[in-house]
């Protein structure tokens, strides 16, 4: 994965990275293996994000579809609600080799939705593909009931290898259209474009133009479409669309959401499918709901794995916490909330709803001889979701070990209310 598709040279970096794969590699023995650890999709991408300050923050997996969501660590504990779930609907639901995968979170108080879709294949299936996705709309369930279903979020994300395809007009004039870059001539023959005339529900999601050469279908490492027997004709298969919740008038919303779309374009450079990578960059402008984390923690006093070391934490606002709720200690750039180097359960007499200090102690035998740059989390049971973040601390290396550390820091950036939100798919 190379810096310049995830725009990480770019002068201005994203909030949020949110990533669909599909069709990665999925036999039955892989699948297990993926099951017992992180897939390696997975983790070369919190390779590339983790040491530049993203976490992941939830991913998902159904068979041979990803999604993936990062964001950077300051808004990580206003993340919140996290939920996936999963929707078989190739070879009757049983293999899952076709479907849909989704992530709901409540972002700064702003109920988000991201689903992954892999519909059916091929030229005469349009109408199987419109029902596929109706059918994910449909099954697709959360709690609690306040927002239970996709369509109920304030703004949805509706992404994959949708499969359709470029009716009527003849490979020749396809391919003319596309080396003199006269893409515009395709639009109208779009099968998506088509069937969203027909179509109420499909009329409420918005897609940018498609000005870009059509990503399947290629040989493999290569810039070519298929030269194989089929010939497949090329096809804008892998989209990008989005749906801001309809305004229920007259009622003014207190807490408005906007959102623009910068950017819409094809990556060439991939040769490993015989897809190219679509990447959406997107500005969401919106008014938080709350600025202050549920819980705040902090290192007391001086780190090192010569003595147990105290963590102090207080409660800043009401919420469930729970005797199951735990502080990790983690290295600054870590990768996700299982990336932990140790963990303490919080006080089981913990009110939550008051502002008084908590002390817990974290063993000498679990912090890093080495020592290094840390950060502690609060982790919420209940929620199922970090809460609270400390300021990067030093813990000292051990006076006991003569080896010398290089530790490196990390610097928070502030939160904006306007926020970059990149999107990727189809590798």
């Amino acid at each position: 994965i190379s810096l310049s598709l995830l725009h990480l040279n770019s002068p201005k970096s994203p909030d949020l990275y949110v990533i669909g794969l599909q069709e990665v590699y999925a036999a039955p023995h892989r699948f297990i293996m993926d099951l017992a650890v992180e897939d390696s999709w997975s983790l070369l991408f919190m390779s590339r994000l983790a040491p530049r300050g993203y976490l992941k923050v939830s991913s998902i997996r159904m068979q041979g579809l990803l999604l993936l969501f990062f964001s950077r660590l300051a808004h990580v504990p206003f993340i919140r609600d996290v939920q996936a779930a999963y929707t078989r609907t190739g070879f009757f639901g049983y293999w899952g080799n076709k479907g849909g995968v989704s992530i709901r979170l409540s972002f700064y108080g702003h109920m988000l939705c991201f689903l992954n879709c892999h519909l059916a294949a091929h030229m005469e299936y349009a109408s199987q593909r419109v029902d596929e996705f109706e059918y994910i709309l449909d099954t697709q369930t959360f709690y609690p009931k306040k927002m239970p279903q996709i369509l109920d979020h304030q703004l949805v994300f509706w992404f994959g290898d949708l499969n359709f395809r470029i009716q009527d007009h003849d490979m020749h004039f396809v391919r003319n259209c596309i080396t003199s870059q006269k893409f515009n001539l395709l639009w109208s023959k779009d099968q998506l474009t088509m069937v969203k005339t027909k179509e109420a529900l499909l009329q409420e999601f918005q897609e940018g133009p498609l000005d870009f050469p059509p990503t399947f279908k290629f040989d493999r490492f290569s810039d070519n479409y298929d030269s194989s027997g089929k010939k497949r004709k090329p096809a804008w298969t892998d989209r990008i669309l989005w749906r801001v919740k309809p305004k229920e008038p007259p009622s003014k919303e207190e807490f408005p959401l906007k959102l623009t779309q910068d950017s819409y374009t094809s990556n060439m450079e991939y040769g490993i499918s015989d897809h190219k990578p679509v990447i959406g960059i997107f500005t969401l402008e919106l008014k938080k709901m709350y600025e202050t984390p549920l819980v705040r923690v902090c290192a007391e006093g001086e780190w090192s794995a010569d003595f147990d070391a105290m963590v102090i934490y207080s409660p800043l606002q009401p919420f469930p916490s729970s005797a199951w709720d735990w502080i990790g200690l983690y290295r600054v750039g870590f990768r996700s909330i299982s990336d932990y180097i140790t963990y303490t359960w919080v006080k089981d007499d913990e009110v939550s709803f008051n502002n008084e200090l908590t002390q817990v102690y974290v063993s000498k035998d679990e912090i890093p001889v080495l020592g290094g740059e840390c950060v502690l989390c609060y982790y919420s049971s209940v929620l199922q979701c970090i809460v609270g973040i400390s300021s990067p601390f030093k813990v000292s290396a051990s006076a006991q070990h003569s080896r010398h550390t290089h530790t490196h820091t990390h610097t928070h950036t502030n939160t904006h209310t306007s926020l970059h939100l990149e999107i990727y798919l189809s590798l």
